[in-house]
């Protein structure tokens, strides 16, 4: 069979397949028509392009950019400002739309980076797989804890710290919830809340604060939370020793070092106080 990409004329395509962090996906493509590919639904979107694609031996992106159109049923700027595709997975390739079962070629595959919008365009900048390797391999040291709360580092329990209830109203900063039981004061701080239904579904904010009845958000991120909403709210940890030892019991797992000596410790001379 001949190799389509040597052909002179050839049916190959471009497709995009973007996968956010919670879960959602859509799939692109530059034909001008919806094609199924690899279980996932291409939609026809000629506005949606990347710059020159550049095959090294090399991990670097070589510069790539994407470019497109907003719209009001894939991209939107709501989403894009409310931060649902920072750090999304994305996928570039070549396909042949009239022979699907072809191999493809994969051009490009990593993470969206910076993305800036306007009225009906955005531009994302893609994070290659190079980006893997700039990340510190090995932890260092520090007073705090390095662990995530719950993860598998910190060992407690992720369930027994979920709570789940319903927005009563918003004032300012705070969104007030419905609960059978007050809550302890800023057990949520440093936590999180996860919206569980209407337009803002699957998104989570930071938790700054918390009283018996409410949490605080950053003023950045309020909005959009309409009344009778059922949220889930997730405990916060400060990721002190005192913290770890006293309300959660966990000291032996906390991964910082408190008592570690400071580098001013190396500026220090005899009879110096």
């Amino acid at each position: 069979m001949a190799d389509p990409f040597d052909a002179g004329v050839t049916s190959l395509v471009y497709g995009w397949r973007l996968e956010r962090s919670d879960g959602v996906t859509l799939g692109f493509t530059s034909h001008d028509q919806n094609v199924v590919h690899d279980g996932v639904l291409l939609q026809a979107s000629p506005g949606l392009k990347p710059t020159t694609v550049v095959e090294s031996l090399g991990l670097e992106n070589d510069g790539l950019d994407v470019h497109g159109a907003l719209t009001s049923d894939a991209i939107r700027a709501e989403d894009l400002a409310a931060g649902r595709w920072d750090g999304a997975y994305l996928e570039i390739f070549l396909f042949d739309w009239q022979d699907l079962a072809a191999e493809r070629r994969l051009l490009a595959c990593g993470e969206l980076g910076s993305i800036s919008y306007s009225t009906d365009a955005f531009e994302a900048e893609f994070l290659g797989l190079k980006t893997v390797f700039d990340r510190a391999v090995a932890p260092q040291t520090s007073p705090s804890c390095r662990a995530g709360f719950c993860d598998a580092a910190c060992g407690l329990n992720r369930q027994k710290y979920l709570h789940k209830c319903h927005l009563v109203r918003t004032e300012e900063q705070r969104l007030m919830v419905e609960t059978a039981v007050p809550f302890a004061e800023n057990i949520f701080a440093y936590g999180q809340l996860r919206v569980l239904g209407g337009d803002n579904c699957g998104r989570s904010f930071d938790i700054i604060g918390s009283g018996a009845d409410y949490v605080e958000l950053p003023r950045s991120q309020m909005g959009g939370i309409a009344p009778g909403t059922r949220v889930e709210i997730f405990e916060g940890c400060d990721k002190q020793i005192a913290t770890c030892a006293v309300r959660f019991g966990n000291a032996v797992n906390f991964r910082g070092e408190p008592y570690l000596p400071g580098n001013d410790l190396l500026t220090r001379y005899p009879g110096a106080n």
